[in-house]
């Protein structure tokens, strides 16, 4: 897993971009990642346990999509950033 270090003014600016907004992580299907890839990545990048990485990728496979995390946007968007950084694709719904 990356580490990244922020700045207070990183930070704060990051907050301000994003006060107190939740989100869903929404993992996509696609057609040439391996179910051990994704699950791997799930448990390393969402900290995700062996079954609950091995339920997400068999919803993702076959409904096309699963929802996996929820919290704040800022989180979720560093999550976002490192799981498309191992070409997969996934999205954030805000709420």
């Amino acid at each position: 897993m990356i580490c990244m270090s922020h700045s207070k003014e990183q930070t704060q600016s990051n907050s301000n971009t994003f006060p107190h907004q939740k989100g869903t992580l929404v993992l996509l299907n696609d057609d040439f990642n391996t179910f051990d890839f994704v699950i791997d990545t799930l448990i390393e990048i969402c900290n995700h346990e062996n079954e609950q990485a091995e339920q997400c990728a068999t919803l993702t496979h076959y409904r096309g999509f699963c929802e996996i995390k929820k919290g704040d946007l800022k989180e979720l968007m560093l999550i976002k950033t490192q799981i498309e950084e191992r070409n997969l694709t996934c999205r954030i719904d805000s709420y």
